[in-house]
């Protein structure tokens, strides 16, 4: 399934000490020590003096239960603290007003950590939805085009950075834009939101994928007027694939080139790149469309610089065409991942956005015999319901 944050990302979820869940064992140390505790007098000819360790049953809680299971367990063991016959109370080893101290406060933390949570997920969820509102879920298919991407921002803990893609469909063929905005994480977004909402229009009433550039441009242009010294740029690639043409026209604004993969064959497609977006130059120098004519099989892959720019401990860059070559057989998703996974074993610490897709246009045989089997799926379930009287 196209997805935009594939299998192999390195912190799909951050560690419990960073506000996720507690893990199970966590939650497993209040009563695995008091239950340690207890067996350990009782079974004990001669009881041993741990029953000091009881105090650290409620500060456990506080990890990983609410007030209420906190306070349970400190009303435990002071009750336990109370009984002579387990000798858990010795003088000098476990003060009893010490720990009932502790059993408070620790109720009194939990309380308000419980709380916080509380105002985490809500303001995450908030978060999420506004970024998934800017950059949603890449669709497995638009149109006759197949599509399978992968986005890992570089700042952790969000789902947009200063990368973006798209593709939609529109009645000019469809359409897919890969960019690049100044900077990257969520100092990013806003940019990003305002040229993707520009390419949507473009979909709809641009006839011509330049004057489509050109929309982008001017967004950033008109954006950043108000604001002095605000050098905002963007680089960009947009793709169409017209209808019924078994072709793919390109225009590059500052981007990297997109690769063609056919058979085993990784194929660069030189582009005559113009100005990036925003710069205000697209008058003096406009950016030139190519058309290239498609086998039957043919893919595009397109990446943001964050791939080809990836450098490994001696400084070495990404050896991009060579790791594309190797998996050109393989299916888009399957090389979508062993292409992220190879990125980050060469590069353990990437410090920018990252961003892959991989685009599949049908060829029309295939396009048509799905719509077939579409058609044959509908009229045997007008058949059914006919039969059954639905």
């Amino acid at each position: 399934m196209a997805t935009k944050a594939a299998s192999g990302r390195r912190d799909d979820y951050p560690g419990w000490l960073r506000g996720s869940p507690p893990p199970r064992w966590v939650r497993l140390l209040p009563p695995v020590l008091l239950v340690g505790v207890l067996v350990a007098e009782l079974v004990s000819s001669e009881p041993p003096d741990i029953g000091f360790l009881l105090g650290a049953i409620p500060s456990l809680a506080v990890l990983s239960y609410g007030p209420l299971a906190t306070a349970v367990f400190g009303a435990v063991v002071v009750v336990l603290l109370n009984v002579p016959a387990l000798h858990l109370n010795h003088p000098g080893n476990a003060d009893l007003l010490t720990i009932a101290f502790i059993a408070v406060l620790s109720v009194f933390v939990s309380l308000v950590r419980s709380r916080r949570d509380a105002h985490l997920v809500t303001v995450r969820s908030v978060a999420e939805a506004a970024q998934l509102a800017v950059l949603p879920p890449l669709p497995e298919r638009v149109g006759p085009v197949r599509c399978v991407g992968l986005y890992r921002p570089a700042q952790r803990e969000t789902l947009v950075g200063g990368d973006f893609f798209e593709v939609r469909d529109g009645p000019f063929g469809v359409r897919a834009v890969m960019g690049d905005v100044q900077g990257h994480g969520l100092s990013a977004v806003g940019t990003v939101a305002s040229l993707l909402g520009a390419f949507r229009e473009t979909v709809l009433d641009q006839r011509d994928l330049e004057a489509a550039a050109a929309r982008l441009d001017r967004r950033l242009v008109v954006d950043s007027a108000s604001v002095d010294h605000a050098e905002l740029f963007a680089t960009a690639l947009l793709l169409e694939f017209p209808p019924g043409t078994g072709t793919v026209r390109m225009v590059s604004c500052g981007h990297p080139a997109p690769v063609l993969l056919r058979g085993a064959k990784a194929l660069e497609l030189d582009a005559d790149p113009g100005p990036p977006l925003g710069l205000g130059f697209f008058e003096l120098s406009p950016p030139k469309g190519r058309t290239v004519e498609l086998d039957p099989g043919d893919r595009l892959f397109m990446a943001s610089d964050g791939v080809s720019e990836s450098r490994d401990a001696g400084g070495s860059f990404y050896p991009l065409p060579d790791r594309l070559t190797a998996f050109a057989e393989e299916p888009s998703d399957a090389l979508v991942a062993h292409l992220w996974e190879d990125l980050v074993r060469f590069c353990p610490s990437i410090r920018d956005d990252v961003s892959v897709l991989v685009l599949s246009p049908e060829p029309r045989a295939d396009r048509d015999a799905d719509a077939g089997g579409d058609a044959d799926t509908g009229a045997t379930a007008d058949s059914h319901s006919e039969r059954t009287g639905g």
